[in-house]
């Protein structure tokens, strides 16, 4: 078995351990408020272990992909609570598998700092959704000043710890520059400023 088919092993592992604190502080709640009132079909690109699922049952239909094989196993344990039907694949985000124009929602939660090409992921998440569909972000990002060239400095470490993991992409700017008009935005700092991921950004936004 590849590197590659067994994906990152490790960091998968620890993953859920690594956030539970962060979770309950503020991802959680967050993820609720953004995910809780979604319906019709949804879409959660790179869902890692899983921790959307729980928030998604009002919708009818959820689509998760997980290309890491050993993040899709955490997430395919836990398809049992949303309390609807989990469909579980392999899909990167820069290459959906879907229809266009076949989805309600577009969920991106701490993902488009790791894809490797997220202009095309949020091409592809235009092209998926429907006329009147909605993608939904909650996402840490590029702060300003000196977080930005402190996030600059450690990138290289933060990706090879991080499983790919970019602490300082200006995720509002490529969502925008892909033809998205935000109707919520929330940027916000929950973590104190050494920390490479302390700046966020929250939002919900449509197709123009």
């Amino acid at each position: 078995m590849s590197g590659r088919d067994k994906g990152h092993r490790i960091f998968a592992a620890v993953y859920d351990r690594m956030n539970s604190a962060a979770e309950r502080r503020f991802i959680g709640p967050r993820r609720a408020r953004l995910l809780n009132t979604l319906t019709g079909d949804v879409l959660d690109v790179g869902a890692g272990t899983g921790a959307n699922l729980p928030h998604l049952h009002r919708a009818a239909r959820v689509v998760a992909t997980e290309p890491d094989p050993a993040m899709r196993r955490r997430l395919a344990a836990k398809v049992g609570t949303a309390g609807v039907t989990i469909q579980v694949d392999d899909a990167a985000a820069e290459a959906l598998p879907y229809a266009d124009d076949s989805f309600d929602a577009v969920v991106f939660t701490l993902v488009l700092c790791t894809v490797s090409d997220p202009a095309r992921a949020l091409a592809e998440a235009a092209r998926v959704l429907r006329p009147d569909g909605r993608l939904i972000v909650l996402e840490h990002v590029r702060g300003a000043g000196g977080v930005a060239r402190w996030q600059d400095r450690v990138t290289p470490l933060w990706n090879r710890l991080g499983a790919g993991c970019n602490p300082g992409r200006d995720t509002r700017a490529a969502i925008e520059r892909a033809g998205f008009t935000f109707v919520e935005v929330e940027e916000f700092q929950p973590m104190p400023r050494w920390i490479p991921v302390s700046s966020w950004l929250q939002g919900v936004a449509t197709r123009t």
